[in-house]
């Protein structure tokens, strides 16, 4: 007799509480508020009513029925690291980001090739020239640099002159380190220039040099080598 009453207890409790929102409900309650916004993900975080809410590169945060929008960083306080989820959520959607765009970058390997860097770029930026000297005394590294020419028309013209050369990684390294324009480069090729921009402008970078790790991590703008060296081997 006793199971029985609690068993009726337990259903009309299940039909009192009001059901749980999940991704699929939250997502649609955002889209009808901002129609504009283009949702990337819509995740329930480990907490009991919140939800992380990615669109255009941005991370938010909101409660079931979307009453709220929370923008900041969000930390675990559950060990003594203090772990900020929203910056690693932001630097695990930088590097799948960046890894997509890779095609859009030129590509130099020195030695095993094994550590990884991303660097945006101006070819008449100084401090880019200066970024490239101690690129050199880096081992066992893979440059992807993004070509984003936001100086001058010239920035721009030396810019498609490197991308249309035969040799991208030669030419882009004869032009830093040598002030040397590539010889007999295509005069016109499609370039991802304007695709470079909208990299850029998703990851908030407004000048450069920007130099980003593997994992996504903005370390800067110009580093000398130990930097590199070291912020390196913390991804390791």
């Amino acid at each position: 007799m006793f199971k029985r009453i609690a068993g009726v207890l337990c259903a009309v409790l299940l039909i009192a509480l009001p059901a749980r929102a999940d991704e699929g409900s939250v997502r649609k309650a955002f889209e009808g508020k901002f129609p504009s916004m283009k949702i990337e993900s819509v995740t329930r975080m480990p907490f009991p009513g919140l939800y992380e809410i990615v669109f255009d590169g941005q991370v938010v945060y909101t409660d079931e029925k979307l009453t709220y929008l929370m923008n900041g960083n969000l930390f675990d306080l559950r060990d003594a690291k203090e772990r900020n989820l929203t910056r690693e959520r932001r630097d695990q959607i930088a590097s799948g980001a960046l890894v997509k765009a890779q095609p859009n970058a030129i590509k130099r390997v020195k030695g095993n090739g094994k550590r990884i860097i991303y660097t945006f770029e101006d070819p008449n930026c100084g401090y880019c020239k200066e970024l490239q000297k101690e690129l050199n005394k880096v081992k066992d590294i893979t440059v992807y640099t993004f070509l984003l020419p936001i100086l001058s028309a010239d920035s721009a013209e030396k810019a498609k002159a490197v991308w249309c050369a035969k040799d991208r990684a030669k030419a882009w390294d004869d032009l830093m380190n040598k002030a040397a324009l590539p010889a007999n480069a295509v005069k016109t090729c499609a370039t991802p220039l304007e695709e470079n921009q909208l990299l850029a402008q998703r990851f908030g970078v407004r000048g450069t040099p920007a130099v980003y790790l593997a994992n996504g991590q903005q370390v800067g703008g110009f580093l000398p080598a130990e930097k590199l060296e070291q912020a390196l081997a913390a991804v390791q």
